[in-house]
């Protein structure tokens, strides 16, 4: 089993040596297929190259030694100071002669609650932290909606490199064919979704979108959207199109907050989702073949393909009935 902070398990190891090793594949096109950095993909492929098979192991990243770790005496000192005068790490390095980062990182390693988590007056722990907080579902259908946009390259004629090899798919890079936009639209609360594929993002086809998507959840049994919550793309925030739109569904808009997409994170989730089980689950000999097999897929996701937010049940389960 691999250590908790590892991006790959043996396994996976083993499949990046067999694609960029025996298949051909470019390093940097095996490390986005499974997730991990190019550098992180050349650090195994080393290994493997200078120790074979025992190189894609697990060895601990633990020193052999550490002759500058912070004492235990100390550490007792800092956790005892925190508890004693409920200061923050500027305050108790100054007070202790330590650095503040040292004092930061002892307290973390201790589990120490941040400051702003306190009862000022108790000193108990009273607010959860982000990483452990109840992540939102809205109560009902409708009531707030996820839209995004995934870009992909689009798929020559004949198949790509995914279908003749890496080495046959470089002799036509110079040949550019343009990329697919899909259009997604997640209900927060029954995770229901629906997709489009178009040629580009502008305003109009955002609106375009929305109004179908509302269209579809209507069919669905989604009556009302109230909510519509999208990035800060040009289209969304600034498209005229788009705004009226919205407004013409009877939703008001909602942006996340810049450079945090996770705010997003259902349709981000299913945008993830759509790359690994559609877009790239099997080898498609033309850019109209992937396009047809979308409507199918997405079919399949709605009503048979089982949820782990919804307890291993579709997301047809929580749509009323029409």
């Amino acid at each position: 089993m691999s250590h908790r902070n590892a991006r790959l398990t043996l396994h996976g190891r083993r499949l990046l040596v067999q694609r960029v090793r025996q298949e051909g594949w470019a390093v940097a096109h095996a490390a986005k297929a499974m997730g991990i950095s190019r550098q992180c993909a050349h650090r195994w492929l080393k290994r493997y190259d200078e120790q074979g098979e025992d190189g894609l192991r697990e060895r601990s990243s633990r020193p052999h030694r550490s002759p500058r770790a912070t004492t235990s005496q100390v550490v007792q000192q800092i956790l005892a100071c925190r508890h004693e005068h409920r200061r923050g790490q500027d305050w108790i390095g100054a007070e202790l002669g330590v650095p503040a980062r040292t004092v930061s990182r002892v307290l973390r390693r201790a589990g120490v609650a941040y400051l702003h988590h306190l009862d000022p007056m108790t000193g108990q722990e009273i607010r959860s932290s982000k990483a452990t907080a109840t992540r939102y579902e809205r109560a009902r259908p409708g009531e707030l909606v996820h839209v995004d946009v995934k870009k992909l390259g689009k798929i020559p004629d004949g198949g790509g490199w995914r279908a003749h090899g890496r080495a046959a798919g470089n002799r036509d890079r110079k040949q550019r064919i343009g990329y697919d936009y899909v259009h997604s639209m997640v209900d927060d609360h029954t995770r229901l979704a629906y997709s489009e594929i178009h040629d580009d993002e502008t305003a109009a086809t955002c609106a375009g979108f929305v109004r179908r998507a509302a269209d579809y959840f209507a069919s669905m049994g989604i009556g009302r959207i109230e909510r519509v919550m999208t990035d800060n793309a040009f289209a969304y925030r600034h498209g005229h199109a788009f705004i009226d739109a919205v407004a013409e569904i009877g939703a008001r808009q909602k942006f996340i907050k810049p450079h945090c997409p996770w705010q997003n994170g259902k349709v981000e989730r299913f945008n993830r989702t759509l790359q690994t089980e559609w877009a790239y689950r099997q080898v498609f000999t033309s850019n109209q073949h992937r396009r047809d097999a979308l409507a199918p897929w997405l079919h399949t996701y709605n009503t048979e393909r089982r949820h782990s937010a919804l307890g291993g049940l579709p997301p047809i389960s929580r749509v009323s009935p029409t």
